[in-house]
C-alpha cells in the first residue's frame, strides 16, 4: 500500500487532477496495481473531460453486487505547489487494491464485487455534476438494481486526532449510512471490534453533507455506507502527504472491509432494500463512547457529554430526533470533526 500511495503522490501525477496528464499517470498505477493483484481492469471513459473511471469485477455465486468505490483523483497543481492528495484519497485506493487482492484469491461466497476506482470526485466536478460516480450510475457497468451495496472510502489513511490521545479514539473509523438499508446496520455493529487495532463507529449518514462518490447512488435509492476518518487539517491543503499516513491502520482498514464486504455478499439472496430512514440514536451512542473516552483530556468532551444527553432524552420512538433538534447534532459531531483535526 505504501508504495502505491507513494507513487499517486509522486511529482509525475501532479496532483491527479481529473483529465489532466497527472490524472492519467495516476490511473495507469492503479490499473497496473489492480492486474497485479489479479483482477482484469477496464477504463470506462468520461468524454465531456477526457477522464475515466477503472472498474473491474470479481464474479459471484449470484447475477447481484456490492460495489467498493474510492476516487483517485485530487486537486492537482497551484503553480509550483502540488497538492498530493495522499489521505484524500490515494490511502483509499491504496485499501481498495488490498481489499481486491485478498477477493481475488479467494473469491467471496454468495454476491459477486465490482471494484470501482473513481475519477473527478474533487472540485468542480463535485459542485457541476459531472463526478466519475455520477456517470457510472448512468451507465453502469450491471443494471443498477443488482447492486446491493455500495461501500464508498475517504479519508481512511490517519488515525484520528493527535499521539497521545486516548486508544480508543486514534483507533476510530465511522460508517455513515447502514441505516438506509434493511439489515446493513446491524451487520456493522456485528463487525464493530472484529478486527485487532479498529474500532468501528457507525453514525447517520446525514450528520454530514453528502461529499463523496456515494451521493450518486443515494440519489437513485441504492443502498450504501461511506467508511471514513473524517477531515483533517491537512485536508485539501499540499500538507496532505504520505508521512503522514498511519500505515498500521490502513492495514486494518483493508482487513476489515475485506471482512465487511464477504458478510454483505454472503447474506440473503433477496435484494437489499433501500429505506430513507433516519437513525439519530446510533450516532448519539458512537459520540457518547468518544466523548467519554475524551472526557480526561478536555473539559470541552465534557462539555459535549452534556449535549449529548439532552438530545438522547430527545430521541423518538423511531430513533430520529425531532427536526428542531438536528441542527444541534450536526454541530456536535462538526465540532468533534474539528477538536480531532
Amino acid at each position: 500500500m505504501r508504495a502505491l500511495v507513494e507513487e499517486l503522490c509522486s511529482d509525475r501525477c501532479a496532483g491527479r487532477a481529473a483529465g489532466s496528464p497527472g490524472g492519467r499517470i495516476a490511473r495507469g498505477l492503479v490499473i497496473d496495481a489492480l492486474r497485479e493483484a489479479g483482477l482484469d481492469p477496464h477504463e470506462q471513459p468520461i468524454a465531456r473531460f477526457e477522464g475515466a473511471n477503472v472498474l473491474a469485477t470479481i464474479p459471484g455465486d449470484l447475477e447481484r453486487f456490492v460495489l467498493v468505490g474510492a476516487h483517485y483523483d485530487h486537486l492537482g497543481k497551484n503553480g509550483p505547489a502540488i497538492y498530493r492528495g495522499a489521505d484524500d484519497n490515494a490511502a483509499a485506493i491504496a485499501v481498495l487494491v488490498e481489499m481486491a487482492r485478498a477477493l481475488a484469491e479467494d473469491r467471496p461466497r454468495g454476491r459477486g464485487v465490482i471494484i470501482a476506482a473513481f475519477d473527478a470526485e474533487e472540485p468542480p466536478h463535485f459542485m457541476n455534476g459531472t463526478m466519475g460516480s455520477l456517470h457510472f450510475t448512468k451507465h453502469p457497468l450491471v443494471p443498477l438494481e443488482r447492486i446491493d451495496l455500495m461501500v464508498c472510502l475517504e479519508l481512511v489513511g490517519h488515525a484520528l486526532g493527535e499521539a497521545g490521545l486516548p486508544t480508543d479514539v486514534r483507533r476510530s473509523l465511522f460508517v455513515l449510512g447502514g441505516e438506509r438499508s434493511v439489515g446493513t446496520r446491524e451487520q456493522v455493529l456485528s463487525l464493530a471490534r472484529e478486527e485487532p487495532g479498529l474500532i468501528v463507529r457507525p453514525a447517520d449518514a446525514e450528520v454530514i453533507p453528502p461529499l463523496s462518490d456515494y451521493l450518486g447512488f443515494w440519489k437513485r435509492k441504492r443502498p450504501f455506507v461511506l467508511l471514513t476518518g473524517g477531515r483533517t487539517r491537512r485536508y485539501h491543503t499540499t500538507d496532505d502527504r504520505p508521512e503522514h499516513l498511519d500505515w498500521t491502520r490502513m492495514k486494518s482498514v483493508a482487513r476489515w472491509l475485506e471482512r465487511f464486504v464477504r458478510a454483505q455478499c454472503a447474506r440473503d439472496e433477496r435484494p437489499f432494500e433501500f429505506v430513507e430512514v433516519r437513525d439519530d440514536l446510533t450516532t448519539l451512542d458512537s459520540l457518547r463512547e468518544l466523548f467519554t473516552a475524551l472526557a480526561p483530556t478536555t473539559p470541552l468532551a465534557a462539555h459535549a457529554l452534556e449535549i449529548e444527553r439532552a438530545l438522547r432524552a430527545q430521541v423518538q420512538r423511531d430513533r430520529s430526533l425531532p427536526e428542531h433538534a438536528r441542527g444541534t447534532l450536526a454541530q456536535l459531531v462538526e465540532g468533534l470533526e474539528t477538536g480531532l483535526a
